[in-house]
């Protein structure tokens, strides 16, 4: 779908066809088409032409609506022009509902809240990744998943502007219905039951079912695509690890997961539910307006032109305050209640991970009170909703339930006084009431939009910290590139905490290829965050790292992940199944001393929780020797092993991986013979820690 600023032709289009159509009806040549129709088209050009910056998703209603504008208008000039019989079943007001669709989109175009909102949905409607769909009996095929989206979203607002037009017809027949059985005409109550009533409900059913089947594969892709999105920014260079920086986001699970799903349905039910709506405001208000011509009010010789509508719309706007009085806190409760939830799912996912030294401490009193606690919040907002809802939902029952009774009310005396017939009576009951309810759009789903408000507010806030993650990263100060040799290099290179606080000087440190290296110190000394800023994820600081040309580097921290499926998967983790044969699985597995795994490699379980500490770094070891990276860094990595074991694993290394560059973190004294060289960091006089050479046979 083009950009707004690439449709000035539609506009031009639809300037030019409304000239046209405003000279004729001054002419006198089509007095089919009121004027107003025409001025309606104009206002739309002119939106279009001085609406700048409008996303794709609300470009694609503008679009839709213009072409459907200029197509509406075009039929009418011909019908007539040319005096087509058929085109008279075409109400001119559908050419004007087209304009105000399109008008009411740059409107919200205009609008900062709903351009907020809306521009969450704006890159799966600008995407050119491409897609593939089958809706049966339809065949296979392939196109841009934006003009899937295009295709599927149009046809299901054709067929919603379809069962408007149904549900006018039947308004219709519900006057003549009642009309026929008021004059006990048996013969007319059965033709229009078996001839009209059977057949339109007989297409309204069948509609129903291909807009449900349209609309269930459009909410789905749209939801796929954004999650894997969103998912893949998320993981994007480090993006997940510098986001726990980030203090204004939590729990980016559940923005990926629950967010995205309400986001993708409450904004399709939103816009084409409000579409129907519209479409049916504009068509029964028409209805509404010509049954108030023939109700004098309040007296024979005084008239209210279309009182019947101001009366829904006075009706409508009360509510509508009141409404938003009674539960305009449910916005900031929502997102809150959206937060507590996820902290303590969080703790308890948590604790179901940790649940082995849970119970070696038997820490299960401490964690019942903490999970209280947080359940405590979950349980203090959520009372604060219903003292809301409560309110909320009796007003919105009171409002409802007086719905259907107001228009009955009003025109009651007309019928008692003999001035209109039953079926005028229920006919006016039902445009009212399909009036009210699309001037009610936003009454009846106020906790919905509070919601829906709270849920946009968290994916736009998850999407900001996204971008500051990788902002992070591209101005770190920190700088690393391959060198062009064999050698990683530190020319000079600082080290800072989040908070900005400096902790670790390193200038003109060196390691040469081949080299077995043990960098030691004190904890809080900054050994680990050389490795995180070797590896590229560490963004505080400043300085050069001079990264060796030859030889991938690979990171094993002291606690190891463990993806959740086969032990096969576990194992050749980060390269992807199938990437390793099973005898070199196994062999890796043999070096670590981990034979009595070599049966469970298609088992599929929590490794993480099944297998010890130790059994864990070993595992990650053999990772390592499957991976055969030149440089290998182990932060602690063998710390879960007895000393005999660990020397095993050394030797396991060196055995498997002898062209391997080998840098350690540890403080026991035994790795010291397993290393070439020691690199301690000691505290300086200023507080920062710095390397320092070691003699390897030093203890």
């Amino acid at each position: 779908m083009p950009a707004l600023a690439s449709c000035r032709a539609i506009a031009l289009a639809i300037a030019a066809i409304s000239v046209a159509a405003l000279a004729l009806n001054l002419l006198g040549a089509l007095p089919g088409v009121p004027f107003y129709i025409s001025l309606g088209g104009l206002a739309l050009a002119a939106g279009i032409f001085t609406t700048p910056g409008v996303g794709a998703f609300l470009t694609f209603f503008i679009v839709f609506y213009g072409l459907g504008y200029i197509g509406l208008m075009a039929v009418l000039m011909l019908g007539g022009l040319l005096d087509f019989g058929w085109v008279a079943q075409i109400p001119p007001l559908t050419a004007l509902t087209s304009a105000a669709f399109g008008l009411l989109a740059i409107l919200l175009a205009r609008l900062p809240a709903t351009r907020e909102v809306f521009q969450i949905a704006d890159p799966y409607f600008e995407t050119r990744d491409r897609g593939v769909i089958r809706l049966k009996p339809l065949p296979q095929f392939a196109a841009s998943e934006r003009w899937i989206a295009y295709v599927l979203l149009g046809v299901i607002i054709l067929i919603n502007l379809a069962q408007v037009g149904i549900s006018v017809r039947l308004n219709q027949w519900n006057r003549e219905w009642f009309d026929s059985i008021q004059a006990k005409n048996a013969g007319e109550f059965w033709r229009l039951l078996y001839q009209i009533w059977v057949p339109i409900v007989v297409v309204l059913i069948v509609s129903n079912i291909i807009e449900f089947v349209m609309v269930s594969v459009f909410k789905i892709r749209w939801r796929d695509w954004m999650t894997r999105r969103l998912t893949a920014r998320w993981l994007d260079d480090g993006a997940h690890y510098r986001l726990q920086f980030e203090r204004n986001v939590d729990n980016p699970d559940q923005r990926i997961q629950e967010d995205v799903r309400k986001y993708t349905e409450t904004t399709y039910s939103l816009t084409v539910s409000m579409i129907s709506q519209i479409s049916s405001l504009v068509s029964f208000s028409v209805i509404l307006w010509g049954l108030s011509a023939n109700l004098p009010f309040p007296s024979e010789s005084f008239r209210i032109p279309g009182f019947l509508f101001w009366i829904a719309l006075i009706y409508a706007a009360v509510g509508t305050i009141i409404t938003h009085f009674i539960g305009r806190r449910l916005i900031r409760l929502n997102f809150e209640q959206e937060r507590y939830e996820a902290n303590f799912r969080y703790m308890l996912a948590r604790l179901r991970e940790f649940n082995e030294p849970v119970a070696l401490l038997s820490g299960e009193g401490a964690e019942r009170k903490r999970l209280s606690e947080r359940f405590g919040q979950v349980i203090r907002n959520f009372m604060e909703i219903v003292a809301v809802q409560k309110w909320l939902s009796a007003f919105i029952q009171f409002y409802g339930s007086a719905n259907s009774v107001i228009p009955i009310v009003i025109t009651a005396p007309f019928y008692f006084l003999g001035n209109i017939t039953l079926g005028v009576l229920t006919q006016t009951a039902g445009a009212f009431a399909r009036v009210d309810a699309a001037l009610s759009f936003f009454i009846d789903r106020y906790a919905m939009l509070a919601d829906y408000k709270a849920v946009c507010d968290r994916l736009n806030t998850f999407e900001q910290s996204i971008d500051e993650a990788h902002k992070s990263k591209a101005s770190s100060k920190i700088k690393s590139a391959p060198n062009g040799s064999n050698a990683l290099g530190i020319p000079a290179l600082r080290l800072a905490l989040p908070s900005g606080q400096p902790m670790l000087d390193v200038k003109d440190l060196t390691i040469l290829a081949g080299e077995r290296t043990l960098l030691t110190g004190p904890s809080g000394s900054g050994k680990s965050t050389l490795f995180r800023a070797i590896a590229g994820i560490w963004p505080f600081g400043d300085g050069r790292i001079d990264l060796p040309s030859d030889g991938a580097i690979m990171l094993l921290p002291q606690r190891p992940y463990i993806p959740i499926g086969t032990l096969r998967e576990a194992v050749s983790y980060p390269a992807t199944n199938g990437s390793f044969s099973d005898d070199a699985i196994r062999d890796a597995l043999t070096r670590v001393h981990l034979t009595h795994l070599l049966g469970r490699l298609d088992e599929a379980t929590n490794w993480s929780q099944v297998l010890s500490g130790g059994e864990q770094q070993r595992l990650a070891v053999a990772r390592a020797i499957l991976a055969r990276p030149g440089w290998l860094f182990l932060d602690e990595a063998t710390s879960a092993l007895d000393e005999g074991l660990e020397a095993a694993v050394y030797k396991a290394l060196h055995d498997a991986l002898p062209q391997t560059t080998l840098v350690s973190i540890g403080h026991r004294s035994s790795l010291i013979a397993m290393h070439d060289r020691r690199i301690d960091l000691h505290k300086r006089e200023d507080g920062l820690f710095t390397p320092r050479e070691v003699q390897p046979h030093t203890a």
